[in-house]
């Protein structure tokens, strides 16, 4: 609902922003600038980590054994099926969400004379950009929503990363909290450093940072998923094994790349 919640805020002001057509599907696709020009790619990888989150593949891997499932094999593909129409529907969205700003920030700020530094700016502007008095409180709601649903699934990452991982297990508030703490300590330390005027370079960094430790989740997770002695009848048929490779090399290419041309 939350995600949903974002994109119907996303989608209105898409709709009163009138971007051209166009151009808009010009712009998905790939040019070589991406690859020449830092710039682009800090932002392309700051999409990636914004939209395939890593710590959202053990999130979306672990609802799955949560499912009220029988144990034939029929049964278990039953909800291997639904979980796959779930983690699709939802990065589907977020991708929708993560593209959306991108062009509502593109039509409605570009080549204006007012310089749109940071988040707030863009609440402020964005009535009287698009004409309507409501389009500043849709992208506050998006934001709130944004918040509560990022932070709903840091938490369950976190909880399912302590038990399956590291084995510990104990009352869920413990968790929570510890969780928690672990993912806000750094950044009330990051932010009280930078100062609030930094706030939305962290959070593009952050995203790019999400984006670099995507390989470390796409490799194991794809090279168990094709192991036929690990998977047994459920293995992956290899023409998704190739696409999994593809997309793994790809994404790790580019941060090595950005990293290179960091120095």
């Amino acid at each position: 609902m939350l995600v949903l919640t974002i994109a119907a805020c996303i989608g209105v002001e898409l709709l009163l922003a009138k971007p051209v057509v166009a151009e808009l599907v010009k712009g998905f696709i790939p040019t070589t600038d991406v690859l020449t020009r830092p710039g682009m790619l800090f932002v392309a990888l700051g999409i990636i980590g914004a939209t395939v989150m890593p710590h959202n593949l053990y999130l979306h891997s672990s609802i799955v054994s949560s499912r009220d499932f029988g144990r034939t094999d029929e049964e278990r593909r039953e909800a291997m099926r639904f979980a796959t129409w779930d983690s699709t529907l939802a990065l589907s969205l977020a991708f929708f969400v993560n593209a959306g700003l991108l062009v509502l920030s593109a039509a409605a700020f570009h080549g204006r004379p007012e310089a749109v530094t940071d988040i707030r700016e863009a609440h402020r502007l964005l009535d009287g950009v698009l004409g309507a008095t409501f389009a500043g409180t849709l992208f506050a709601v998006a934001l709130l929503a944004s918040g509560q649903n990022a932070t709903i699934t840091g938490t369950m990452a976190g909880q399912i990363v302590l038990e399956g991982f590291l084995k510990i297990k104990t009352a869920g508030w413990i968790v929570r909290v510890a969780t928690r703490l672990a993912a806000l300590a750094p950044a009330l330390l990051a932010i009280g450093l930078a100062g609030e005027g930094r706030v939305e370079s962290l959070l593009l960094w952050s995203q790019v940072i999400l984006s670099l430790q995507l390989g470390f989740a796409c490799w194991p997770l794809v090279r168990m998923t094709g192991d036929a002695k690990l998977m047994g009848a459920f293995v992956a048929p290899r023409w998704i094994l190739v696409l999994g490779w593809i997309a793994t090399a790809m994404v790790v290419s580019a941060s090595l790349w950005f990293v290179i041309s960091l120095f």
